[in-house]
């Protein structure tokens, strides 16, 4: 039995717990459960890889089971399909969200419309790891919130966790689906910390959670948003406004009767994602919920979201991202 990585301290009773750690105790025990399972991507092997995610299981499970590509986006999602395609479970990993790009053509025409294009014949066992979002001071093509590609492609799951027990359940569900799955992790959540007892199972992976109760308002955020969310919710309780904070988890399929149920509640929803507006998936959140809760809603649905720019360089993130500040403004506009 090899060390813990890096990434997780003992604490006492429990394990304190990074998302980089959950996902790598993820990886491990998927691994180590099904021989089939096979990891590959750009300094994955002996690096560990950038975010140290694969710490520790080239030493532990070997060049066959996890290997270093080339340099090669396309290539690796292609490899991946065709042995998804003869029944192994390949992951792998983008190593930023923007590199992701030249794999666009293989996700899209064939990760996406495999088992619909042979009837069901032929499923595709697939995670795509993909680190996203900013708050990391990295330059461009390394900070992209790129989301709403995939989640407007029909025939992949999309997911993104929140927080290191989530990482660790949802990392397992994704590798056990027979059907592909975009695993999107928030890279500036990567260090955040979670006591927990591994292996954990939250909630099921295409479901989302509410993390506290409100009254007022029902505040929408998935990935790296969350944390804002929950920041702003105890931002607004100081000024007597209460707030429901649901983490979607799952952006596609959508979980509408969760964020509906709460919705019904407060009568007010708002969406805040990382991503720019025009365009984002905050959009098909505001539609989804407008059309299927329109005679709750006091007021039209707010989005709060990063600028129509491209994504701004490190010195000028910070007023890039959405804010617990920027949240509570916004809500403040409406005519309550």
């Amino acid at each position: 039995m090899s060390a813990l990585p890096a990434s997780v301290v003992e604490d006492g009773t429990t394990t304190a717990v990074t998302m980089a750690g959950a996902l790598n105790a993820a990886l491990r025990d998927a691994m180590e459960a099904d021989a089939d399972v096979v990891v590959f991507g750009e300094d994955v092997g002996p690096l560990g890889g950038v975010f140290r995610v694969t710490d520790g299981l080239h030493d532990r499970f070997g060049e066959e089971r996890i290997w270093d590509s080339p340099l090669a986006e396309a290539g690796i999602v292609g490899t991946a399909v065709g042995m998804a395609m003869y029944g192994l479970r390949p992951v792998v990993e983008m190593q930023f969200d923007a590199f992701s790009y030249p794999a666009f053509e293989q996700v899209v025409s064939h990760v996406a419309k495999m088992r619909n294009r042979t009837r069901g014949v032929v499923p595709l066992p697939l995670v795509i790891r993909i680190p996203y979002a900013g708050d990391i001071g990295g330059v461009e093509h390394h900070s992209d919130s790129s989301e709403a590609y995939w989640t407007a492609t029909p025939g992949l799951t999309v997911v993104t966790p929140s927080n290191p027990a989530d990482a660790y359940s949802m990392l397992r569900a994704a590798i056990a689906s027979d059907d592909p799955v975009v695993f999107m992790e928030p890279k500036s959540r990567y260090w955040s910390k979670q006591s927990l007892s591994l292996p954990v199972e939250t909630a099921p992976m295409d479901r989302a959670v509410v993390l506290r109760e409100g009254t007022d308002v029902t505040l929408i955020a998935y990935g790296p948003t969350v944390r804002t969310a929950l920041a702003a919710a105890d931002a607004g309780a100081a000024e007597g406004l209460s707030i429901e904070v649901v983490d979607l988890r799952s952006l596609s399929p959508f979980d509408d009767e969760t964020v509906g149920a709460s919705v019904r509640k407060t009568g007010r929803a708002a969406i805040i994602h990382e991503a720019a507006q025009f365009g984002g998936y905050g959009a098909e959140v505001a539609a989804q919920v407008t059309e299927r809760n329109f005679f709750h809603l006091a007021t039209p649905v707010l989005r709060i979201a990063g600028f129509d720019v491209p994504y701004p360089s490190p010195k000028l993130e910070e007023y890039f991202l959405p804010t617990p500040e920027r949240v509570l403004n916004a809500l403040a506009s409406w005519e309550w």
